[in-house]
């Protein structure tokens, strides 16, 4: 490791383990496996990849200034789900992420990686004084700094990949 080493290259180093991690976790899998659950009230790996993939659009997104690729890519129509830029997972209630259908593990993914774009891209942008910049959030209605949304986001993610880890390995045997 170098001296010269910034906090852009350590957070993206992050979000490309992240991203390694979660195609282990899904790749491969089928429609039946995206949506079991091992119990009544517990999220599906289809459904946590998704919520994944849908807040990094919105963090990145808003960070970037830029449409969530969720909108301007049709991913929600590829989903047949609602263009609703506030609609990532959050707050979900047990209805809703029972309710969740991937179009597959691989239409998962790809969207996830579309999404890593938008992380690389903001990563090769960010000036070094950018993580004490206080970004609203016109889908949460709320204020954070570059460093506290991204803290969460990493948090949350990681999580949720653990998840899925667990989740693939309660399995049965293909």
């Amino acid at each position: 490791m170098t001296a010269d080493i910034g906090w852009q290259d350590i957070s993206l180093g992050l979000f490309r383990r992240l991203r390694a991690e979660l195609n282990q976790g899904v790749e491969g899998l089928d429609d039946a496996a995206l949506v079991q659950v091992p119990a009544p009230g517990t999220n599906s790996i289809g459904w946590l990849a998704w919520h994944i993939a849908r807040a990094q659009d919105r963090n990145l997104s808003e960070l970037l200034e830029v449409p969530q690729l969720w909108l301007t890519d049709g991913w929600a129509d590829h989903f047949h789900l609602p263009a609703d830029p506030a609609d990532t997972g959050y707050e979900h209630s047990r209805a809703q992420a029972a309710a969740f259908r991937a179009p597959g593990s691989k239409d998962l993914l790809a969207y996830h990686d579309a999404v890593h774009g938008l992380v690389e891209r903001y990563f090769a942008e960010a000036p070094d004084a950018d993580l004490g910049r206080v970004v609203t959030s016109p889908t949460l209605r709320d204020s954070h700094t570059v460093q506290e949304r991204l803290q969460a986001l990493l948090a949350d993610s990681f999580a949720h990949v653990g998840q899925i880890a667990l989740l693939r390995g309660l399995l049965p045997d293909e």
